[in-house]
């Protein structure tokens, strides 16, 4: 079984501090860090030079979620971060197999994100290239957002696909302490949360009791 992970987003960090707010959370399992460039996503984030000041000041691994167009252009960029995975989106691009096996060229696990509306088929065709499979559990594009219930279903549907492989299932957005146990049952074992955690009194506390509930019954 692959144990829970807590991936916490610093979209949602203050960045006027961010070394301090990175403390705040040195308990997650993994920093992931959202890179939109306004055109696959309505919103732009940040990019290079964000990324190389949280690897300057965290030894968090990091969990690099690319949410742009022909995201091949940049994968050497950022892998030499050595993140421990760089996630690009189903959507996204068009040669998916050469993406991948690009990135694992590189030497950094390979992810793909699929969006709320995209079906889970594709994934059976490239198991074999893929560490992680990230579901969004909204539309994305901006933090802050609830969780689409219907997507417990797509968990569960996704879980099944993935059984028997060391795939990590990941899931991103509206995910806090409040349903990351129903989530975890349906299938999911790393969660990415970035309001729930950086809004809490103690960050840190809040981490390891996302990591730590049990799972629904």
């Amino acid at each position: 079984m692959i144990k829970r992970r807590i991936s916490t987003s610093i979209l949602a960090a203050d960045f006027s501090k961010l070394e301090q707010e990175l403390r705040r959370v040195s308990a997650s399992d993994l920093l992931h860090l959202d890179v939109m460039d306004g055109i696959f996503v309505p919103n732009i984030s940040f990019g290079i030079p964000v990324i190389e000041a949280v690897s300057s000041v965290s030894q968090l691994p990091l969990d690099i979620h690319l949410m742009i167009r022909e995201p091949s252009r940049f994968i050497g960029d950022f892998a030499r971060f050595k993140p421990e995975f760089i996630t690009v989106h189903y959507e996204s691009v068009t040669h998916l197999q050469r993406v991948l096996r690009q990135i694992k060229d590189l030497g950094i696990k390979t992810g793909l994100a699929l969006n709320p509306h995209t079906p889970l088929e594709g994934l059976r065709y490239v198991l074999d290239d893929l560490d992680l499979v990230l579901l969004m559990t909204v539309n994305p594009g901006y933090g802050g957002q609830k969780f689409i219930p219907a997507m417990v279903q797509k968990i569960k549907e996704c879980s099944r696909i993935l059984e028997g492989r060391p795939i990590e299932l990941q899931v991103d957005g509206g995910i806090s302490i409040d349903n990351v146990a129903a989530l975890a049952q349906a299938g999911a074992n790393n969660f990415v949360a970035g309001s729930a955690i950086f809004q809490a009194a103690e960050p840190n506390l809040y981490i390891e009791e996302m990591r730590s509930v049990k799972s629904a019954s």
